[in-house]
């Protein structure tokens, strides 16, 4: 829930003005918002309006979440915000100065996402009753987030105008409406062929003109909540008792694509990742392949 500030009008101003420069997705523009009414509802309560903030205010709200024991990448987050907001602010003459100008960024480790091996992705896949329309559903739905290594809020958006069956590609419109086609592989394409001609239509129900590839119970487009909650229940299903997130098959994808020798630019550009260090990252759980690559390639390996 948004707490109550009278800056409202201006966050909101700032807000399409980011819309319209960046095309940020829906998601995105809520947790700008979040950060901003939060940091403006903060600054009332100790009698400061936006355009009297100052540095050490900046550095103030920063102490203040870190103490109530809000993450450093939470906090980064919500400075990068600020730190848009206050430059917009800036540019439109609102403000003089950037009150975060020399803040500096909290301290962050590299969290290593969570990761199944190949064998616990065969369990989970598994795991889906096939004797239901959701059951199956649910089985079409993971084998596709796992061949294509898509975002959940992706995949719960897919369209059916988005999959072309014949070459065996989805285009995905990603983070700032940015598209990629992403190939499925024929396991995932078998799965899913197969759901649209014998389970998709029986959960649309009398909502035959909707577009969403994988509706609800309900036959409507799912959210991106009721499918996290699917796959924790997949998991309890295949006792896997690893700590999942709504990324986990997307770590796997990614991490299993390294391991068998792919390009890292290559799953940058299936994953959708605008920078490559952002990718990276999955070569921190793929070490025992790119070992092996090291000492099969390496003239002193």
């Amino acid at each position: 829930m948004l707490e109550e500030t009278s800056e409202k009008p201006l966050i909101e101003t700032f807000l399409t003005s980011l819309w319209l420069e960046k095309g940020l997705s829906q998601n995105t523009l809520r947790s700008y918002r979040l950060d901003l009414t939060t940091f403006a509802a903060w600054a009332e309560t100790y009698g400061r309006r936006i355009d009297e903030i100052r540095r050490d205010d900046v550095l103030s709200y920063l102490s203040n979440r870190m103490a109530k024991g809000i993450s450093s990448r939470t906090t980064a987050r919500a400075l990068s915000c600020l730190r848009s907001f206050f430059r917009y602010l800036v540019r439109e003459n609102r403000i003089t100065q950037d009150p975060t100008l020399r803040v500096e960024n909290p301290k962050l480790g590299r969290p290593l996402p969570d990761s199944l091996t190949e064998e616990d992705v065969e369990k989970l896949l598994a795991s889906p009753d096939l004797s239901t329309a959701i059951g199956y559903r649910d089985r079409t739905m993971l084998e596709v987030l796992y061949a294509c290594g898509l975002r959940v809020s992706e995949l719960v958006n897919l369209k059916i105008t988005e999959i072309n069956l014949k070459q065996g590609v989805v285009r995905i419109v990603g983070k700032g409406s940015k598209e990629r086609l992403v190939p499925m592989g024929d396991e995932a394409m078998t799965w899913l062929t197969n759901y649209i001609d014998q389970s998709r239509n029986s959960l649309l129900k009398k909502n035959l003109n909707q577009d969403a590839v994988f509706p609800s119970n309900r036959g409507e487009p799912m959210t991106r909540q009721a499918f996290w909650y699917r796959i924790k229940a997949h998991a309890r299903t295949a006792e896997i008792n690893k700590k999942l997130s709504p990324h986990t098959l997307r770590h796997a994808f990614a991490t299993h694509l390294l391991n068998h020798g792919a390009d890292l630019r290559v799953v940058q550009l299936l994953l959708g990742h605008s920078d490559l260090s952002t990718t990276q990252i999955y070569t921190h759980i793929a070490q025992h392949r790119i070992k092996e690559l090291h000492q099969t390639h390496h003239p002193r390996g």
